[in-house]
């Protein structure tokens, strides 16, 4: 028999000895008045220790104990415990609520649920940031403002990382320094509205540019009328023939005389079509110029268009700092007809992202509002 076993049996025989030792006491004097009490437990007791011997000869011939002596937890809640830890180690709710009312836990599909692989998990996905330029005004660049302080445009267009960078930082409001309707500046721009300040503004050093046939006298700003006079003279070279300056700078009351003609021709509406009112010209800037084709003699403006000089200067004007201002398709941005022969010059730097950038008017070049007609 297990030592367990006998333990149980010598504790379950145990009450017999102390049965026993009642019934001595009762034989004693004064015994008989509690033999109504002591009586029943020593039958009682006999009968325990009657039990322990029967329990004790089965163990010695090594057969089973009596079921009805194996402990009821043992037979019932430890049966239960074991189950319910089977179940919880399954994995499975629903084993633990078989058990729990009664039912039959399906343990062959819980051990094929452990067998399965585990599902995967899909990783959470990383935000993507964009990345972005940081906004940062040219102006808060040293060499800039030196430039602008030297009055070196070209200067501050290098300065400010290239051409494209400083249109870009124009258009987009990260030139606080750099002024627009400054005239007296190359990427300066005067429409419909934006006239000069002052009104009669007038540019200091016009020269008349070497080498080019001027038809009217006009002269152009110093910077300007050098470029004018290297590009007549690629082109010469180029043999497309010879390129003249029809009209250079017309002051404020030149520029009155001439407006007031369209007007008497054509009316104000007809006239601000093919020509500026007094204070916003280009003209007046000495930054304009309309040429003509010369061919022994010279042809009138609207013959250039048609030339062989005509199509050069739309091909490679912009290599010596020019730009073709008022362009077919962007009269609503500009406010006047197509003009071919109208040039204005902006500098090589800048002519050159004008180009490469395929823009047709300087209001959209640098982000300004269109400028289709006068204010007020």
């Amino acid at each position: 028999m297990p030592a367990e076993f006998r333990a149980a049996v010598a504790q379950y025989a145990a009450p017999a000895t102390r049965a026993t030792s009642h019934s001595r006491v009762s034989a004693q004097p004064g015994a008989l008045r509690r033999s109504h009490r002591t009586e029943p437990m020593v039958r009682e007791s006999a009968r325990r220790a009657a039990r322990a011997e029967r329990l004790l000869t089965a163990d010695d011939a090594e057969g089973p104990p009596p079921r009805h002596v194996r402990p009821r937890f043992a037979r019932g809640g430890v049966a239960l415990l074991i189950a319910v830890g089977g179940a919880l180690l399954l994995g499975s709710t629903a084993a633990v609520t078989a058990l729990v009312s009664g039912g039959t836990p399906d343990v062959a599909a819980q051990a094929q649920l452990l067998s399965d692989a585990p599902p995967s998990v899909s990783a959470l996905p990383v935000p993507v940031v964009k990345q972005m330029q940081v906004a940062a005004d040219i102006c808060g660049v040293p060499a800039v403002m030196r430039a602008l302080e030297a009055h070196d445009d070209a200067g501050a267009i290098t300065a400010a990382g290239g051409a494209e960078s400083f249109r870009s930082a124009v258009a987009e409001g990260r030139a606080r320094c750099v002024d627009l309707g400054d005239p007296t500046r190359v990427w300066t721009v005067v429409n419909k509205a934006r006239p000069y300040s002052p009104v009669d503004y007038r540019p200091t050093g016009l020269v008349m540019p070497d080498g080019v046939r001027s038809i009217e006298g006009g002269a152009l700003r110093s910077d300007a009328a050098s470029a004018l006079t290297a590009m007549v003279t690629a082109a010469r070279e180029a043999g497309v023939g010879e390129i003249a300056l029809e009209s250079g700078f017309r002051s404020y009351s030149t520029q009155q005389g001439s407006y007031g003609r369209h007007v008497d021709q054509r009316g104000q509406d007809g006239a601000d079509l093919v020509s500026a009112r007094p204070g916003h010209s280009e003209h007046q800037s000495g930054l304009a110029g309309d040429v003509v084709a010369c061919a022994g003699g010279c042809g009138t403006l609207d013959d250039l268009a048609a030339t062989a000089q005509g199509a050069w200067i739309v091909d490679h004007a912009w290599e010596h700092g020019w730009i073709v201002r008022y362009v077919a398709g962007a009269t609503g941005v500009t406010g006047y007809s197509p003009e071919p022969w109208h040039l204005r010059y902006i500098g090589p730097e800048l002519s050159r992202a004008y180009h490469d950038g395929g823009w047709t008017s300087l209001e959209e070049f640098f982000g300004l509002e269109p400028a289709p007609a006068y204010v007020g």
